[in-house]
């Protein structure tokens, strides 16, 4: 399937989210994995973390439910997958085509749980802390 058809497609979702003009409700799962690779294409996986860290927070503190619903945990259990499928994935292919094989392989927001090895999600769920919605 085919989430996006242009690189400007992608860059209007990081601009969204990063200027926090992207409604609260209208920055799903797959809004997260796109900026997520966005980030993680010219970066670390630890850059990339604390980019999206970064906008998290200040996505959360511009619309309202407050820092408290977030968990780092989390956000790198995402970073971590999401950097796992670019891994294995052609480098020469475009943007937008890697970004579509990520939104296909990890489009399911409860894929995290069944790569938590140690446990760390499960019990972010367990506390209520995980935010998660589907798209």
């Amino acid at each position: 399937m085919n989430y996006y058809q242009t690189e400007k497609e992608i860059q209007e979702v990081l601009e969204g989210f990063e200027s926090c003009a992207t409604g609260k409700d209208d920055f799903g799962h797959r809004g997260h994995l796109t900026v997520a690779v966005w980030y993680l294409r010219d970066s670390t996986s630890e850059q990339a973390f604390e980019k999206m860290r970064c906008g998290l927070f200040r996505f959360l503190d511009h619309h309202g439910p407050g820092r408290e619903i977030y968990d780092e945990r989390l956000t790198m259990s995402w970073i971590n997958l999401v950097q796992s499928v670019l891994k294995k994935t052609d480098a020469d292919l475009p943007l937008v085509e890697v970004t579509n094989v990520v939104l296909e392989r990890l489009g399911r927001s409860r894929i995290v749980f069944e790569n938590d090895s140690e446990g760390c999600v499960k019990e972010l769920v367990e506390e209520g802390q995980t935010g998660l919605a589907e798209d």
